[in-house]
């Protein structure tokens, strides 16, 4: 079973820490096991941790980064001060091993100190960007993204983006059929690129649980290979053209046929992460008039190309 290590610091933020224990919790297998075991550490075994108003006791000492597969480094209420030794060489320890590192937030700073992330790009809350810049010249720092993925390394902005990392790396270990019951279970969408802003509304939220559009997305996903036009949308939901795209913009906060563009994506990535039916027929069967727009609006949401993600989630 992968390992994921949290490591707790004295002034943990609670959200930081608390969202990697929650999404690799909730992740399951196909057959129904847990696909993550987490463990929550410390610099020593036992030690009670300061977490804003109130504290909690870490079961685990370092001990357990050398154990894990991964390392989670969530952000604390003062990043700049100096990491304990032990800290540091424990992580470089790891980090030689081959064992992956995540922070999330301010976390970055903690990740940056330690010299692992120089020559890299890398990203934390943008409120905090410039100062992680001009403390760690040797660090890129693009404030306006969710998460970078190095491969080995990887850092997330502030709040939810810390999901949005997280469930990108469940979904490289597992495929994106327990990622995608992550997070459902989470009740967070799974759509959201790592390239996005940090601070622009995202382009697909799901609706809620009851919203008039409820129905209408789940048509649209189940005919998403169909081509459909705005006017067929509408028809389908018994309503003129107009009056669907205001509804859809208040509910979901983008329009239909944006909607089912992004739709489309995420059917063309669950096709390249679970077959090996070539491009062509993935751009069919995901409702790409040919394969040349297909790999052209693949790779402006994604960021890589139909290939290339093939290739990085399945290990080809």
């Amino acid at each position: 079973m992968h390992t994921v290590a949290v490591l707790a610091l004295d002034d943990v933020i609670p959200f930081d820490m608390s969202v990697p224990v929650d999404t690799f919790g909730w992740a399951r297998l196909p057959d129904g096991r847990e696909a993550y075991r987490v463990r929550v550490c410390s610099v020593e075994e036992g030690r009670e941790v300061t977490a804003g108003p109130f504290a909690v006791r870490a079961p685990y000492g370092l001990q357990a980064l050398a154990e894990a597969d991964t390392i989670i480094l969530p952000g604390t209420a003062d990043p700049t001060v100096p990491l304990p030794p032990e800290v540091t060489r424990a992580l470089h320890a790891a980090a030689a091993s081959g064992t992956r590192i995540a922070s999330i937030c301010v976390g970055a700073f903690l990740f940056a100190a330690t010299g692992l992330l120089d020559g890299l790009r890398a990203t934390t809350h943008w409120i905090a960007a410039p100062d992680l810049a001009a403390r760690h010249p040797d660090v890129t720092v693009d404030p306006n993204v969710l998460y970078v993925d190095n491969g080995q390394f990887l850092t997330s902005a502030g709040a939810a983006a810390a999901m949005d990392m997280c469930l990108h790396m469940i979904r490289r270990d597992h495929g994106s059929a327990v990622a995608a019951f992550t997070a459902r279970m989470c009740v967070m969408p799974l759509e959201r690129e790592g390239g996005q802003a940090q601070f622009i509304v995202q382009d697909q939220p799901s609706a809620p649980a009851g919203a008039t559009m409820e129905p209408l997305l789940r048509w649209l996903e189940e005919n998403v290979e169909r081509d459909l036009t705005l006017d067929d949308i509408a028809l389908h939901a018994g309503t003129s053209a107009r009056t669907l795209n205001r509804r859809f913009r208040e509910q979901t906060g983008t329009t239909p046929l944006q909607w089912l563009h992004r739709a489309r994506v995420r059917r063309a990535q669950y096709l390249l992460e679970s077959t090996d039916h070539t491009v062509e027929r993935v751009a069919a069967q995901a409702g790409f008039g040919s394969p040349t727009a297909f790999r052209d609006r693949f790779k402006r949401v994604v960021g890589t190309s139909p290939y290339a993600y093939r290739r990085a989630f399945r290990g080809e």
